[in-house]
């Protein structure tokens, strides 16, 4: 048996086997370890879909073949042939996307990049997010069109592609995802370390 002070009381309290006598403490430990589990849970997500960034921005910027040699440009006219844009984004690909094929090209490789990087390490996450958002429904609205006669449910299941990393990044967006498991917290960590050795 053994003793702990209760937080807000300051009482002292019998611990027996790890359990508390008291209910409501017990209710705060389980929740404060559901929700660290929960913050863990988001954090390794959060790394795996920065990893997918990170495989597929670094051979665009570190080679020249997506760029520079007509790599972007043979995806969109790939879109535009086999009518996988929906029709409203048809005249952007046409009209804004295809005469600066060059620079959006750059874009996309050192977007996919440096979103890989935000979420890898945990640092501006919810910017690196809105990025991914955006780029998650462009690329949806440009390639993943079932045709005009399609039933409702082949809308969801041809957007699979891109729907699933999109609410990924909505879900980044409105969270805590950089509460653990990021430079972000380490750096948090070390001052307040730093400041306490300073008291």
């Amino acid at each position: 048996m053994s003793f702990i002070l209760e937080p807000q009381t300051g009482k002292s309290i019998h611990l027996l086997r790890g359990q508390a006598y008291n209910s409501g403490l017990i209710m705060r430990f389980r929740s404060g370890g559901t929700a660290d589990r929960n913050a863990l849970a988001l954090a390794r997500l959060r790394i795996a879909v920065g990893c997918l960034f990170l495989i597929f921005g670094q051979y665009k910027v570190f080679g020249t073949q997506f760029t520079l040699h007509g790599g972007f440009l043979w995806w969109i006219n790939q879109f535009l042939q086999n009518g996988s844009a929906y029709p409203f984004m048809v005249p952007v690909l046409q009209r804004i996307v295809l005469p600066h094929a060059t620079a959006v090209a750059f874009l996309v490789a050192y977007g996919e990049l440096a979103t890989g990087l935000a979420l890898v390490l945990g640092i501006w996450v919810r910017a690196a997010s809105a990025f991914g958002l955006v780029y998650m429904i462009s690329l949806l609205l440009s390639s993943n069109y079932p045709g005009a006669h399609a039933p409702v449910w082949q809308y969801f299941g041809a957007s699979l592609d891109h729907s699933v990393l999109a609410l990924c990044f909505f879900t980044f967006i409105g969270s805590c995802s950089d509460k653990v498991l990021s430079i972000k917290k380490y750096v948090r960590g070390k001052r307040r370390a730093t400041d306490l050795s300073d008291d």
